[in-house]
């Protein structure tokens, strides 16, 4: 049965142990992380939410003075997704993301909302000088 026919256990004793299958194991969560099956879970997920993060990122800046609307849904679904700062239990969070992968979360928004405002004000200079450009050669 059990493979226990050649030893003489008792009814109750066999009851202890097939009970204790079903007993949930006491592990640690860091002894639970560092079997190589978590591990390459982990990985997986870690990568799964690095692509998540650069993606965030990329359409963050790639759209941010974007005129077209899906470009600029893009970049408000990204920048609401990266300002969030919301406790949430969605594993996907940018919070969590970040926790996940180790990163500094308020750095990098700070970061990103700097070079937002640099890139903005980069933009408007522009702007500017070609307004005064065209103003100067009309008069």
């Amino acid at each position: 049965m059990l493979g226990l026919e050649h030893h003489s256990l008792s009814t109750e004793d066999i009851d202890k142990m097939v009970a204790s299958l079903f007993q949930p194991d006491s592990v640690s969560p860091a002894q639970y992380l560092e079997t190589d099956c978590t591990k390459t879970y982990l990985e997986a997920e870690q990568k799964l939410m690095l692509a998540v993060l650069e993606d965030a990122v990329t359409c963050f800046q790639g759209y941010f003075a974007a005129r077209d609307k899906k470009e600029a849904r893009l970049f408000r679904e990204a920048k609401d997704w990266i300002l969030q700062q919301e406790k949430s239990d969605w594993i996907f969070s940018f919070d969590n993301v970040c926790e996940t992968l180790g990163l500094n979360t308020g750095y990098i928004r700070e970061g990103l909302l700097q070079w937002r405002h640099l890139r903005l004000r980069e933009r408007d200079r522009v702007r500017l000088r070609v307004n005064r450009s065209r103003y100067a050669s009309r008069n």
